[in-house]
């Protein structure tokens, strides 16, 4: 059986003068051939050989047979360049002359040009590959990654009720709980993780922040760089909304509360009218 987006190892059956045709066995009836053009035949190829080839559809929708090696097969995910965008989707360089469609409705958000997005590759209802970037259930949850070790993980979905889908390495499923998420992250957007939980599914629970007594230093650092960005005061304190600290910070109201707390400890700022100011100001 002929299988689209697959490698396969096919007989040759018959040459012509642009091509040979392929099939599983030499009585195959012509629904069940396959042409690998001339340009794709190895030097030597003769009637009976068997030839290893990628099977996907041309630019006038018929099968076709490539002993080129895409990037991405069926069923499979990986990071494709979007080449160019058009009226019905995004097409993706995916290593063969005509390039991969990502239809508008399998965005999980805008692409352009340039970008680099992470998809899947799979059979529209009219048997036509095309690529997904909603790519959830094509990833892997065998990781060897535990509870405490960084990762690095690439956004490819976000949701108002579960939070932020992330695919670690590239391969991996995990997701940054709603209560977590400290700003808007867009897709494609890559991230320094630090799984807080394996579920025994398998699926990776991640974080982009440590837990608070490995944070509280990268915290306070960031403290300090904002008030020197500004002069060594800000108009606000740990006493401000959550909104506002999440708002100027990107933290938490208790991740900024516990940074104010170890700098006045070391007695580098100090509070004032409700400011925060470097203490040699």
């Amino acid at each position: 059986m002929l299988e689209l987006g697959k490698k396969q190892s096919l007989k040759v059956i018959k040459k012509v003068d642009f091509g040979v045709y392929l099939a599983e066995q030499e009585t195959a009836e012509k629904s069940e051939q396959v042409l690998l053009p001339m340009k794709q035949v190895p030097a030597g190829t003769e009637v009976g050989d068997t030839v290893s080839v990628f099977l996907y559809k041309d630019s006038s929708d018929r099968p076709i047979a490539t002993t080129k090696k895409p990037l991405i097969s069926l069923g499979s995910t990986a990071v494709l360049q979007v080449k160019e965008t058009g009226r019905i989707g995004a097409f993706l360089d995916w290593g063969l002359e005509k390039d991969l469609l990502l239809p508008f409705r399998e965005q999980t958000g805008k692409v352009n040009p340039g970008d680099e997005v992470l998809v899947a590759l799979y059979l529209d209802k009219t048997q036509r590959l095309c690529a997904t970037m909603k790519v959830y259930q094509y990833l892997d949850t065998d990781s060897e990654y535990e509870k405490g070790d960084e990762v690095e993980g690439r956004v490819y979905e976000s949701s108002p009720n579960f939070g932020v889908f992330v695919a670690v390495d590239d391969h991996f499923s995990a997701l940054i709980p709603k209560q977590n998420v400290q700003k808007t992250y867009r897709a494609g957007e890559k991230l320094r993780l630090y799984v807080t939980e394996k579920r025994e599914d398998g699926k990776l629970t991640v974080s982009t922040r440590r837990n608070a007594y490995l944070q509280i230093n990268e915290d306070a650092e960031l403290l300090l760089k904002k008030l020197k960005e500004n002069k060594g005061r800000l108009n606000f304190d740990d006493k401000a909304s959550p909104e506002k600290i999440k708002e100027e910070m990107g933290m938490s109201k208790a991740a900024f509360k516990r940074a104010v707390g170890h700098l006045l400890k070391e007695k580098t700022i100090v509070l004032k009218d409700g400011t925060i100011q470097l203490k040699d100001r």
